[in-house]
């Protein structure tokens, strides 16, 4: 497998050789002192060029970089609308295991690229001094942020709202519908909660990461493993058993960050537990 310093002196050596590329960043995990190295992170690069179509119309220029095991071009999918506007990406993973998300950017949308960053960029290469000012990779923008009144009631009101869908998909029998709602929607604002009460007990000063996916790091064990049996979800009882279990933290969670914040905490709680488990009960009395 290239070496990261390889691959970064072939991205930035392409670019420096390509007269249409004027300019190029880094972005990402890479860019991110407080995520640590792996060799599955990507290579998130992009190149702001003079002349878009001149790249779109012959993917050839890419094999610079190595031979791909496979290929995404979102902006020319059908079935998935592009969202990007301007831009045009190729996401990349070739046989040595490295991975390219690579961007083509126009190069008069500089400004609006550093408007609309979250913050996780370095400069690569600047070849008409476009940047006059020192641009520092920061993972600020994900840091917890402490909620207000109203996010944490709206956050209370769609987890409890959201948990009778769960009730509905399993009392009908709808495995499929009742594993969507509580993955999608119920679950997050949960981990929403918990990440809140981080937040309240170390300090709003870090990220838990993409997906939380460092949140075990600050519960303890025994709401860690608790959670993780939440995701064991491959029959009725086991959903039953989930739900249950994501109200039992949510209820500590949000009752505690209601206390340290001095919020009120909403009394539905109790109603939709009674209204779940007479359902429950009914189904299996």
């Amino acid at each position: 497998m290239r070496s990261e310093i390889e691959m970064m002196n072939m991205i930035v050596e392409f670019a420096r050789n390509d007269n249409r590329i004027r300019f190029a960043t880094l972005e990402g995990s890479r860019t991110n002192k407080n995520i640590p190295r792996d060799t599955f992170q990507d290579y998130d690069i992009s190149y702001f060029v003079t002349d878009m179509d001149s790249f779109k119309t012959d993917d050839h220029w890419l094999d610079v970089f190595g031979k791909r095991l496979i290929m995404q071009k979102p902006e020319d999918m059908e079935l998935f609308p592009p969202e990007l506007g301007n831009w045009f990406s190729y996401l990349m993973i070739f046989e040595d295991g490295n991975r390219i998300d690579l961007t083509l950017i126009p190069i008069n949308e500089v400004e609006d690229y550093f408007i609309n960053s979250d913050g996780l960029v370095e400069v690569i290469l600047d070849k008409d001094g476009l940047v006059k000012r020192e641009v520092v990779a920061t993972d600020r923008k994900y840091w917890i942020k402490k909620p207000t009144a109203r996010e944490f009631d709206d956050c209370c009101n769609e987890f409890w709202w959201v948990s009778t869908y769960v009730v509905k998909g399993l009392a009908r029998r709808e495995i499929l519908f009742a594993i969507d709602h509580l993955n999608e929607i119920a679950r997050p604002n949960l981990l929403r909660m918990m990440s809140w009460q981080i937040g309240l007990e170390r300090s709003f000063d870090f990220s838990l990461g993409k997906n939380y996916k460092f949140i075990n790091h600050y519960l303890p064990k025994e709401d860690w493993d608790s959670l993780l049996t939440t995701y064991s979800e491959s029959d009725y009882q086991y959903m039953w058993r989930a739900l249950f279990t994501c109200y039992k933290l949510f209820r500590k969670y949000s009752k505690s960050v209601a206390e340290r914040l001095g919020y009120k905490y909403p009394d539905y709680d109790e109603s939709i537990t009674k209204y779940t488990q007479n359902i429950y009960q009914s189904m299996f009395s």
